[in-house]
C-alpha cells in the first residue's frame, strides 16, 4: 500500500497477509482522487473514513493536507495497523477509532467536508448506507461523500447523486450535501 501524493507521497506500508480487508487499489485510489480535485480542496478540510480497512484512504487524506481525519475501523488488527502507520508518519491529524461504523454514524454530532465509506461489498446493509450518512447531516454544505461499492449497485437516481466512476470492479459514487438540480454540478469550495 502506498500514499499517492501530498507530503507523504511515495511512503509504502506492507499490509499483513493475514488481513481480510480489500484495500482500494492504488490505481483506483489515484483516479478517484484526481476526480475529487474538481469538487473539493483537501487542504485544511475535515474528513471521515468509514470502514477504514487498512487505512489507505485516511493516510492519503492526511498526506493531502486534511486538518482532521477520523478513521473508523471495527477489526482490532486493522485498527492496530492504521495506528502503527500513523505513528510512523508522526502525525496527529488522524484519529483512528476502533468501533462499528453504523454506531459511529448514529452517534456522531460532527460535520465533515469529506466522507469516504468503503464497506464490505457483500454487506447486506450496503444499499442503505448513503441515506444513513446523508440523512444524518454529517456533510457540511458543499461537502462530498464518496461511496465505494461493487458493480451490483447503482445510485444514479439518488437525489444527492453527483458523479459515478468505475475502475475495473471498483465503483465510486459521489454524493453532495444537498439535492442536485438538473444543472451541471459545480465544484465545491471548501
Amino acid at each position: 500500500m502506498r500514499i499517492i501524493t501530498g507530503i507523504y507521497k511515495g511512503r509504502h506500508f506492507d499490509i499483513p497477509r493475514t488481513f481480510k480487508a480489500r484495500p482500494t487499489t492504488d490505481f483506483a485510489k489515484e483516479n478517484i482522487f484526481n476526480v475529487l480535485t474538481q469538487y473539493i480542496d483537501f487542504d485544511g478540510a475535515t474528513a471521515l473514513d468509514l470502514f477504514s480497512g487498512t487505512g489507505s484512504i485516511s493516510l492519503e487524506l492526511v498526506s493531502r493536507g486534511c486538518a482532521h481525519v477520523i478513521s473508523v475501523e471495527q477489526d482490532r488488527d486493522h485498527h492496530r495497523f492504521i495506528t502503527e502507520c500513523l505513528r510512523k508518519l508522526n502525525t496527529g491529524a488522524c484519529v483512528p477509532l476502533r468501533g462499528d461504523a453504523f454506531r459511529f454514524v448514529k452517534s456522531c454530532r460532527q460535520q465533515f467536508d469529506f466522507i469516504f465509506a468503503d464497506p464490505p461489498y457483500a454487506l447486506k446493509e450496503l444499499p442503505a448506507i448513503p441515506d444513513l450518512i446523508l440523512d444524518k447531516g454529517l456533510l457540511k454544505p458543499g461537502g462530498v461523500f464518496v461511496f465505494e461499492h461493487g458493480k451490483d449497485h447503482d445510485f444514479a437516481s439518488h437525489p444527492r447523486f453527483l458523479d459515478h466512476r468505475s475502475y475495473g470492479s471498483v465503483n465510486f459514487t459521489l454524493f453532495t450535501s444537498a439535492a442536485t438540480s438538473s444543472e451541471p454540478a459545480t465544484p465545491a469550495a471548501v
